[in-house]
């Protein structure tokens, strides 16, 4: 809508109690969708790219792939169902798609970012493993493990996030100030002082701390690892000592590679829900504009993901040159190797 200068604009012109519409300069419009929807395609192509490979290789069939499978799958779903809503809700700061809509994007918002932290979190036990423990490995973490894995990964997001939502538990107590800006085209999420914290520790803090743990007690074996075999004896070396550095070498790369995820994810996400707590507490006083950037940096965790998978590990970029050049399509693809042979 063209209005004179100084004139209010407004999310629907001819409703009664519509809400104000920021106004940006068309340069920095296009920009922000340039970058978002940019942020959108590459997330969808990065987590399409590990679902396509996970799915038809069957050298990556395995239980800890089958997390990173249905981890990209949540990223995958994020990126189709939230974030292009999320976008036009950030930049025109209006809401177009009706009430009922809203609370289903919140709850799919909330149910598949805790679900990809989670899969984060069941991923770390995963290596702990495999690193700590990795003569029982192949007993302890089995298909069926990895499957409850996954049904809390998945379940419990599913009710807290929908339960949450639909009872209005978390606008109990902030009543007097979801009346005060209620109007036609918002969508907001608000957390009063006790979901914000619970939220936050359910799907953040939680999680984290796990993880966070994990990785401590993971570089303590590494390293302990590491020194055992430099005090190794020169004559067993040599018989030993080829195979037992490569192994040394890729428990060292995965350990680092999962550490930059976790590294990433803590600063992606660690912003927007110290906000989402302290919010709250000042009377919700936050700028939308802020709380928007912060909730875009915890969307670009699923974006990053792809990105170190592509610059860690030579399978997925095997994988990728596959898919682009069409070779998934030739017969008897999906047994075609996509580790080094000294592996």
């Amino acid at each position: 809508m063209n209005s004179p200068d100084g004139e209010a604009q407004f999310c629907f012109a001819f409703v009664n109690n519509s809400c104000p519409r920021s106004v940006r300069s068309v340069l920095s419009v296009c920009a922000l969708y340039v970058v978002m929807i940019g942020a959108i395609v590459m997330t969808m192509l990065g987590n399409l790219v590990v679902i396509v490979s996970i799915t038809h290789f069957k050298q990556l069939h395995s239980p800890t792939n089958f997390l990173v499978l249905s981890m990209a799958t949540t990223d995958f779903l994020l990126r189709c169902l939230v974030m292009p809503f999320s976008m036009i809700r950030s930049i025109e700061s209006c809401w177009y798609f009706g009430n009922f809509f809203c609370k289903v994007h919140s709850c799919c918002d909330i149910m598949l970012c805790t679900t990809s932290i989670f899969h984060l979190c069941f991923i770390a036990v995963d290596h702990y493993y495999a690193v700590c423990d990795p003569l029982h490995y192949v007993t302890k973490i089995t298909i069926p493990v990895i499957e409850v894995f996954l049904l809390i990964s998945w379940s419990v997001p599913i009710f807290f996030a929908f339960g949450l939502i639909f009872s209005e538990l978390n606008v109990i107590g902030a009543e007097d100030f979801v009346a005060a800006i209620d109007c036609t085209g918002l969508c907001v999420l608000i957390f009063n002082k006790l979901w914000g914290v619970l939220a936050s520790f359910i799907a953040f803090f939680l999680p984290g701390t796990v993880m966070v743990g994990i990785y401590l007690h993971i570089f303590k074996i590494a390293r302990k690892h590491a020194k055992q075999i430099g005090m190794e004896p020169t004559m067993k070396q040599v018989g030993s000592g080829s195979k037992t550095k490569v192994s040394s070498n890729k428990e060292s790369k995965a350990t680092t590679t999962l550490s930059i995820v976790m590294g990433v994810f803590v600063l992606c996400w660690l912003p927007f829900f110290v906000l989402t707590i302290t919010d709250p507490f000042i009377n919700f006083t936050a700028p939308e504009d802020l709380y928007n950037v912060f909730l875009w940096l915890g969307y670009f965790n699923s974006t990053f993901n792809p990105i170190i998978y592509s610059m860690f590990y030579p399978w997925f970029r095997k994988a990728l040159r596959m898919i682009i050049t069409g070779m998934i399509f030739y017969p008897d693809s999906s047994t075609l190797s996509l580790f080094p042979t000294q592996a």
